[in-house]
């Protein structure tokens, strides 16, 4: 059976990197892709990404994606890469304000300060990542959301798409891959994304992780050469409260380096993962 998948992902290599993230949204998918996989990646087109050096294409379908944030119709446009010496295709979503003007930094100012307006950036390419997939007419089976930058989608997804028809039967996957300070964000983000948090989060500052996890179908920490996740999650103090309703879903998965083994080995339990919650 081939499996749809579509990964969201706010850094990919060789395009843009911060993080061992950057490593894993580029081979993992390389490797699922080879195991029948039909997975297409979605991530934010920064000012710095050169379209002539990655040869970047108009998609005249994505021209204009449009959703609701903030009680106003918000536009945004993608356009079609591949990552180098492969098939396995990106797109690259576009906006004036929210990426075009980033450094290679990412989520923060050249004075190494966190961007304050992260939550709000991240939590437009969540949401617009989903609003643009029918307008690939395109429907996955899984959506595969990496860390705080996505971790908003679950519940995007549980509130808003899956009781419109297009959306029905997909299902979210989030990859835990850091507990970094990022993942707080003010409660009113979900408020301008036009969803509820849980009743048992009541906090003005909350972490994206766990809500996204408590809305997800699955959820992998990744234990990566940077952190071991899996051996975290129980004792963070976010995650604590919650820890018995997210631990029934949780699954690890672990890189041990960034060598074409390692990502081709964990490609394979990710593989698996992925086809079990599907069928």
């Amino acid at each position: 059976m081939q499996l749809k998948t579509y990964f969201l992902t706010s850094e990919i290599s060789p395009f843009s990197e911060t993080s061992f993230l950057s490593h894993f949204s580029k081979n993992i998918p390389i490797h699922l892709q080879q195991k029948d996989q039909d997975i297409r990646i979605t991530s934010p087109k920064y000012g710095f990404i050169s379209e002539r050096k990655y040869i970047l294409r108009e998609v005249i379908r994505l021209r204009e994606i449009e959703c609701k944030i903030g009680g106003e119709m918000i536009k945004s446009s993608a356009k079609s890469a591949f990552i180098p010496k492969t098939r396995v295709q990106v797109y690259f979503m576009e906006h004036p304000d929210w990426f075009q003007p980033l450094t290679p930094l990412l989520y923060k100012s050249r004075n190494g300060r966190i961007l304050s307006d992260n939550s709000d950036r991240f939590g437009f390419f969540s949401k617009m990542g989903l609003a643009m997939l029918t307008d690939l007419f395109w429907c996955p089976d899984i959506v595969i959301c990496n860390s705080w930058q996505s971790a908003t989608v679950p519940l995007l997804n549980n509130q808003i798409y899956s009781g419109v028809e297009f959306y029905k039967g997909i299902q979210t996957v989030l990859l835990i891959h850091s507990l970094d300070e990022n993942a707080v964000i003010p409660s009113d983000t979900y408020d301008k994304l036009g969803v509820k948090l849980p009743d048992s989060i009541t906090d003005g500052e909350v972490n994206s992780l766990v809500v996204g996890a408590l809305a997800a179908d699955l959820v992998i920490a990744v234990d990566s050469p940077e952190a071991e996740i899996s051996k975290q999650l129980a004792e963070h103090p976010a995650f604590k409260p919650h820890y018995s309703a997210i631990k029934r879903k949780l699954k690890k998965l672990k890189v041990l380096d960034d060598s074409t083994a390692s990502f081709q080995s964990a490609a394979g339990d990710l593989d698996s993962l992925l086809r079990k919650l599907a069928s």
